[in-house]
């Protein structure tokens, strides 16, 4: 069994900083308080996959930082929360690239807008980066148009220029709607992985995604790395609805006795749910079978606090994030992914 975890001492240690994935490290030495991933960066401060993110995240003491990969439409790989890009870019103030707009269903979600797999890389490479949430974090648009889009090439990069080991945590967006459109993921994420080890990359790799299909068939490519599946607190992963309809597998019943065992045969390392899908009980069952468990995401805005840690009347208003970050800490979670990782460093303190 794992540490035994109280209330004050889940958030309590952190006299050391161990920027490593915890399936690295023996059981009896592994530190009592959660890995910090820092959420696209530091994007409570800075537009998020930015270099200005990415870099300040690792400044504020980020053990980790995740970006998310979608591809372009010559096939390279490039950092975006979604593969919608009009609302983090500048690309709708960009007349050359008016035509471009169009409506896609991903993943049964109906969206118009951007896209990126309609984009070369040299295209993409002329827009500018924007604040995703402006209402919620006004300060950080001041930020809007210095910062140009990254590839996934240009992160690794950053890890490989950082002053202290930091771990990379890739997520894998939409393989399956991707495959339908002629992306393979996994091929382009494995083939992106052999270039960054050929010119030297050693940075601990982690890859996750809300399809396990695109994991396993990274695992059976023998990509160096862990395997961790995300999982929302309801609904079912995209692939599992694309092949079963409405038999396929929701999260809830993944993650019971039998899914998470199925989970560990399949050679996955860890899940990773949403905070309202996370317990101590949770995390108990995961740990008893050698899965980590990890959480996202934490933010100190009243918007995406829980009601009773909410302050004030304003949605962009800092609540008593505190309290929420030791609570989930005193979960035994192994890592907690964060927009701002110095507040979770100071809740740790």
């Amino acid at each position: 069994m794992r540490r035994r975890v109280g209330a004050v001492t889940a958030c309590s240690v952190m006299a050391r900083r161990l920027p490593r994935t915890l399936g690295d490290v023996p059981k009896e030495t592994r530190p009592e308080h959660p890995l910090v991933i820092a959420h696209r960066g530091a994007s409570g401060y800075r537009p998020e996959h930015t270099r200005a993110a990415y870099e300040l995240a690792i400044a504020l003491g980020a053990d980790a930082v995740e970006p998310d990969i979608v591809p372009t439409r010559d096939g390279v790989l490039v950092v975006r929360h979604e593969n919608e890009i009009g609302g983090t870019t500048d690309v709708a103030d960009r007349p050359e690239f008016a035509e471009r707009r169009t409506t896609r269903v991903v993943d049964g979600q109906k969206l118009s807008g951007w896209f990126t797999e309609d984009f070369t890389w040299a295209e993409l490479a002329t827009l500018r980066a924007r604040e995703r949430l402006p209402r919620v974090r006004p300060a950080s648009t001041r930020f809007d148009g210095r910062y140009p889009v990254l590839r996934l090439e240009d992160v690794l990069g950053i890890i490989d220029a950082a002053p202290r080991p930091v771990t990379v945590v890739v997520e894998v967006k939409h393989a399956t709607y991707f495959a339908a459109a002629g992306f393979d993921m996994a091929r382009l994420l494995e083939r992106e992985v052999i270039r960054w080890r050929a010119r030297g990359g050693t940075a601990p790799l982690v890859v996750e995604s809300f399809e396990q299909g695109v994991l396993n068939d990274l695992r059976q490519r023998a990509l160096r790395a862990r395997f961790v599946y995300l999982h929302e607190k309801s609904g079912a992963a995209a692939d599992l609805v694309a092949a079963l309809g409405r038999g396929a597998p929701s999260w809830e019943s993944q993650r019971s006795d039998e899914g998470l065992d199925a989970l560990r045969a399949a050679g996955m390392h860890g899940l990773s749910v949403e905070t309202a899908a996370l317990s101590r009980e949770l995390v108990t069952r995961a740990h008893q079978r050698g899965l980590e468990v990890y959480t996202w995401t934490l933010r100190p805005e009243n918007r995406f606090l829980p009601e009773r840690h909410r302050l004030g009347a304003s949605a962009a208003a800092h609540g008593d994030w505190h309290a929420w970050f030791a609570a989930v800490c005193a979960t035994g979670v192994d890592g907690v992914f964060a927009d701002h990782p110095d507040l979770v460093r100071e809740a740790l303190a």
